[in-house]
């Protein structure tokens, strides 16, 4: 059976060209169009009755994805609020994708929207050399990245996320200034380039006040829970272990914090701990958390502002945004 991919190869035109044809979009030439509908009429493509009965319930079209890495970490159900507040103010419905740091999975997730004909897209880039994400920006579907931009200088995309470097470095700087020496990190996945951000950021602080980098105490896992508990296991049952832990995010936060409580160590009298993604209950933990703070639920409201912007105005200038990441002082450290 023929799909919009078979449409769009037959006819020399992007999958997002054929969303429009097949949806009656204005936006779409009357050459290009029929050449679209020479290629439906030959291979007897049927557009989906599911995805047009979900069109002709929403006003003008106002169909909007959104790809989100990992809906278990609490940051991002906050970014995702923010989202969502946005988009029923200015009457737009949102398809949300969980694709769990999976390239595979999220390539897939791109796929459907585009044939659902979804007027833009939120997403968290796999990397920063996403080619999947940068193809689409090219094909001219309206796209902010939201949380973690792309190397490719080349690509024009609007971006929101936090200063990520500045945030690890006031987190480091505090640990240090607490009097901690021998300082770990657990990253989450190095090719994520929050991930790289927050290394740079964590080197910056101990270049600055003289501690040499060691490498073995800078830990490298998939940003999960799991890979917290794991990788703080080794580093705190090694023969030279950390006084204190900077970790890369909050659920990495919350396996470490489980493998430090069931070796029955005291923090921070024993080892301290920050982490990077302040959470809501952080002041109620034992000790309280001192933790990087990400203004998630705002960098959701400005991504999808900055979407409904570039679907309005497509030739509009691209924006970087960066926000600030707060440094919230606790009991931990």
């Amino acid at each position: 059976m023929a799909n919009m991919k078979d449409i769009a190869k037959m006819a020399g035109v992007s999958v997002v060209t054929v969303s429009r044809v097949v949806n009656n979009s204005a936006n779409v030439g009357d050459e290009t169009r029929k050449k679209v509908q020479k290629a439906i009429k030959e291979l007897n493509y049927k557009p989906s009755r599911v995805a047009k009965r979900l069109r002709s319930t929403v006003a003008s079209g106002n169909l909007l994805g959104v790809l989100i890495p990992d809906i278990q970490n609490p940051f991002y159900i906050d970014v995702l609020n923010g989202i969502e507040e946005i988009a029923y103010k200015n009457n737009y419905a949102l398809i949300m994708c969980n694709f769990n740091q999976d390239e595979e999975k999220q390539a897939k997730y791109i796929d459907m929207l585009m044939a659902e004909a979804v007027d833009g897209m939120i997403v968290a880039p796999v990397n920063a050399e996403d080619e999947k994400i940068i193809n689409v920006i090219e094909s001219g579907l309206p796209i902010v990245c939201v949380d973690r931009g792309l190397k490719d200088v080349d690509v024009d995309v609007d971006v929101v996320l936090v200063d990520n470097k500045r945030g690890a470095f006031l987190a480091v700087e505090h640990i240090i200034k607490s009097g901690y020496k021998r300082i770990a990190y657990i990253s989450g996945k190095p090719a994520i380039p929050s991930s790289k951000q927050r290394e740079e950021g964590y080197i910056s602080a101990l270049n600055k006040y003289g501690i040499k980098i060691d490498k073995s105490i800078i830990k490298y896992g998939d940003s999960s829970h799991k890979s917290g508990v794991t990788l703080s296991n080794e580093l705190l049952n090694s023969i030279n272990p950390p006084d204190a832990i900077f970790t890369g995010n909050n659920l990495i936060t919350l396996g470490a914090l489980e493998t430090i409580h069931k070796m029955g160590l005291k923090i921070p009298e024993e080892i301290a701990i920050v982490g990077f993604d302040d959470m809501y209950w952080s002041n109620s933990l034992n000790p309280p958390l001192t933790a990087v703070r990400q203004p998630a639920h705002e960098i959701g409201k400005r991504a999808i502002e900055l979407l409904i912007q570039r679907i309005e105005d497509p030739n509009k200038s691209t924006v970087q945004m960066i926000l600030n990441a707060d440094l919230i002082q606790r009991k931990s450290c």
